[in-house]
């Protein structure tokens, strides 16, 4: 970068008597080109740098970019992790968190500031899964997501168990083992899932609510077997703990072995420190369910022995008292009376049923008889009967009304001058047509008269008289 810096002197006194010498010319840099130069130096210079400090200021803004400050006892750097880094940390950056970051040291050109783009972090002395898990259990703990209060109990007899966890492993099959040798007639429902890896724990979260659908489920039982804590770790992330605390069923937690204390086994309802002895926590609760019936049932038994042994022994008591003599014939004539007043009671009963079931009939024949639907039946049929006759004495006068007409037609058909005029006569009338001219002496040459034929009328003149 020395050549920023390589603006000649103007006045050298080593050089004053001597000839003057051509003047270079000068390279003046904008702002932003400077701060381009500066920013390419630093990225090529600092490429990849692990930088030790307490987080401050860290905000994370609503684009899911994280920013913060690195800070010891004397100085402070600008920081950036964008969201696509983010998402692959196990912890969560606070204020005066200390820890370990890995980037890139580059230029913000707005305002010229150095600031070091963050691709990695950890927490200093503490690892970050053992921090994300305080973190995380910390916040449900304030929720009350772990209280007593909320826990449920098993059921005593569970008509389906449902499973969550991989086919692969053993756990399912340990479950299975158990289940068949303490409780043969098990329904299971198993939800196959991921147990580990990335996108795991959204797997085994659908899964708990997936199961908790399935009708007649009454427990759930969630887990693997064991591992490192990064082979269990899907089972402390939030979804997983979300989707068991808001699970309607009891839910049975059995992740890794007995030393091992997921974030899920502290949300359930109850923890199994093995997936074997989940299922012997569901088949305890069926064996003490039966031993208790077992144990009523015993002493029911045995309380009714000693009460009829108790009644036995005060009846061959009181039958031994001379106050109870002849008690037994006394109880066999009163037996006999009873016998008899039974009978008597049987035989009035069976009686007096017959006299109703005979009134009974007589009075169904009356309302039998008086029963309005048939009387409307028959008159419905009297009254057809009564129509058809109608019509048919219709029908016969109007024929014979038609025939008379015809009749009475032809006649004055016959009768009718039109007849006349249709063979070839006509009419004549005076020009007033008043009247029908009869006689020739009636009319005058020179009169007008009018000729009705069949078909039309004439004017004439009469030009003589005969």
């Amino acid at each position: 970068m020395s050549d920023l810096f390589d603006l000649p002197f103007e006045d050298d006194p080593r050089e004053s008597d001597e000839a003057p010498q051509p003047v270079a010319s000068r390279r003046v840099y904008s702002v932003t080109e400077l701060t381009i130069r500066v920013r390419d130096q630093l990225e090529e210079q600092f490429f990849e740098v692990w930088v030790e400090g307490e987080i401050s200021n860290c905000r994370l803004w609503n684009t899911g970019h994280l920013y913060f400050t690195l800070k010891d006892s004397s100085s402070q750097l600008k920081g950036l992790m964008f969201r696509s880094a983010l998402r692959y940390l196990k912890f969560k950056p606070a204020d005066g968190l200390r820890v370990v970051a890995r980037g890139k040291i580059s230029v913000y050109e707005p305002k010229g500031e150095y600031q070091l783009v963050c691709e990695h972090m950890e927490p200093q002395g503490l690892g970050a899964l053992q921090l994300a898990f305080d973190q995380l259990k910390k916040r449900l703990q304030a929720e009350g997501l772990f209280d007593t209060a909320r826990k449920r109990p098993l059921p005593a007899l569970p008509r389906k168990i449902g499973v969550v966890t991989s086919l692969d492993g053993a756990a399912i099959r340990d479950i299975i083992k158990v289940l068949r040798r303490r409780y043969a007639n098990a329904h299971v429902v198993i939800r196959p899932t991921r147990v580990q890896g990335d996108g795991a724990a959204a797997e085994i979260a659908d899964g708990v609510r997936a199961i908790a659908r399935v009708p007649e489920v009454d427990v759930v039982i969630v887990g693997r077997g064991g591992g490192s804590i990064e082979d269990l770790w899907a089972f402390n992330q939030e979804p997983v703990a979300r989707a068991i605390a808001a699970c309607p069923l009891p839910v049975i937690a059995a992740v890794g072995h007995e030393s091992d204390v997921t974030i899920a086994d502290l949300v359930a309802d109850v923890r199994a420190p093995t997936p074997s002895a989940a299922a012997e926590l569901v088949v305890a609760r069926k064996d003490e369910f039966v031993s208790r019936i077992d144990r009523l049932t015993d002493r029911l038994v045995s309380t009714a022995r000693g009460r009829v042994q108790r009644l036995s022994r005060r009846v061959h008591e009181l039958s031994g008292r001379r106050a109870m003599a002849g008690y037994t014939a006394r109880l066999a004539m009163t037996e006999r009376r009873a016998d008899e007043l039974t009978r008597a009671i049987a035989d009035a009963i069976r009686s007096t049923l017959a006299v109703r079931d005979r009134q009974l009939r007589i009075l169904e024949r009356r309302l039998d008889a008086s029963n309005a639907s048939r009387r409307l039946a028959r008159d419905r049929t009297r009254l057809v009967t009564a129509d058809g006759a109608l019509h048919r004495l219709i029908t016969v006068h109007s024929h014979q009304a038609k025939m008379k007409l015809g009749q009475a037609a032809g006649r004055l058909e016959t009768l009718s001058p039109l007849g006349v005029l249709a063979r070839g006569y006509s009419v004549c009338w005076n020009d007033e047509r008043t009247r029908a001219i009869r006689d020739s002496a009636d009319v005058a040459p020179g009169d007008t008269v009018h000729v009705t034929l069949s078909r039309g009328a004439i004017a004439a003149k009469v030009s003589r008289t005969e």
